[in-house]
């Protein structure tokens, strides 16, 4: 009598549980382009990517790079954003995209950088190469030494623009790396990416950057073409708590770069999640400490930790601790003691640093010689 009562019930109980369950990560789209990858801004998780690593020609997202290296002076005060700059021959000569800047003209760095991000202006570009370094051959000096710091390790640089050379090149994981520097150290800054029209001597010219206008929730960074580069569209988005990047490079038209860059971004915010964990500076744990003037010493992670989950797992994720076996004074701030490290499924999907959160001065003598003693049967 209660045979099909009972089975009533487990089936319920496996459709509930079938329900909770969450969905498999489907693959992510081939959007047919030469080279591109989708990144977690905070995380720095890579989401999907294909030919990430091989060199090819950026044409004009090598601004960003032209753009960092001018955010960096400005930063420095070596630059100002009303500094004037006298507009070179070889500046108002340079083919392609212009501002429309005039030879001889004095016009103000913060012009220029709007001339250039939002009308990708190539005569703008050259003038601020040539008033940062005296000439754009020692500017592009600058971008590879700065590229450098950054870990652009596949990438390398011969003019401020992006005109073709066989020695002018970047990666997308490259690029990618770029784009988080510069929404991460020159927010202020930043918002020059998202413009959609600057108006120049009379010209008003548009963002090339067709998702401006398509999607709300992007805002920058950067197009290029050239025939050699093909189409190319870097891309940041931001829908609640997550930002993503996305690199696609050497796609077939502006229309499929647009499109190719939507679709990455739509799965990447549809199918995983970010989550912050921890603070920079957050205790996580005392570690013991020989010959110091304390015993105790608090560590934790130096930069916040994000971690970038398929959605509905974050309940999933398992977090270790790995210090070192043992610790001696002196200890400075910041110096790396261990490791954390956060799974889920027995794979580590994040990975960071802990280090000592204050310094830790050697001890006296009585101290250091009765640790001595005790490191001995330790």
């Amino acid at each position: 009598m209660l045979r099909a009562p009972l089975l009533l019930l487990l089936w319920l109980w496996l459709n509930l549980a079938a329900a909770a369950a969450p969905l498999p990560v489907p693959s992510p789209p081939d959007v047919g382009a030469r080279a591109w990858l989708l990144m977690d801004y905070h995380s720095g998780r890579v989401l999907a990517e294909k030919n990430a690593d091989q060199p090819l020609p950026p044409a004009s997202l090598t601004k960003l790079m032209t753009a960092y290296v001018v955010f960096r002076e400005l930063e420095e005060g070596t630059l100002h954003l009303d500094d004037p700059v006298t507009i070179s021959e070889k500046a108002w000569r340079t083919e392609g995209s212009r501002m429309f800047v005039e030879v001889g003209s004095k016009v103000k760095v913060r012009d220029l950088l709007q001339g250039m991000i939002v009308q990708s202006g190539n005569d703008a570009t050259v003038a601020l190469a040539e008033h940062v370094a005296g000439t754009e051959a020692t500017f592009a000096e600058y971008m590879n030494r700065f590229a450098q710091e950054l870990g652009m390790t596949h990438s390398h640089f011969v003019n401020s623009t992006g005109m073709p050379d066989p020695d002018h090149y970047v990666t997308a994981r490259d690029v990618a790396h770029l784009a988080a520097a510069l929404i991460r150290d020159f927010p202020e800054y930043y918002k020059w990416f998202s413009e959609k029209t600057f108006t120049w001597n009379g010209i008003t010219q548009h963002n090339r950057n067709r998702l401006l206008w398509q999607d709300p929730s992007v805002d920058g960074l950067k197009t290029g073409h050239t025939e050699k580069a093909g189409y190319c569209l870097v891309t940041s988005a931001k829908r609640g708590g997550m930002r993503l990047i996305s690199v696609v490079m050497g796609a077939r038209s502006d229309r499929h770069r647009t499109q190719a860059s939507q679709a990455l971004l739509n799965y990447g915010f549809r199918f995983f999640e970010t989550h912050k964990l921890y603070d920079a500076g957050q205790k996580l744990a005392d570690m013991r400490v020989w010959k110091g003037r304390v015993t105790q010493l608090p560590v934790g992670p130096a930069r916040a930790v994000y971690v970038t989950i398929p959605r509905g797992r974050y309940k999933d994720l398992k977090a270790h601790m790995r210090l070192r076996p043992r610790l001696v004074a002196p200890v400075a701030r910041g110096h790396e003691v261990g490791r954390i490290e956060i799974d889920l499924d027995d794979e580590t999907v994040q990975e960071v640093p802990l280090v000592a959160l204050q310094e830790v001065p050697e001890g006296g003598f009585w101290q250091r010689v009765k640790d001595e003693i005790l490191l001995y049967f330790e």
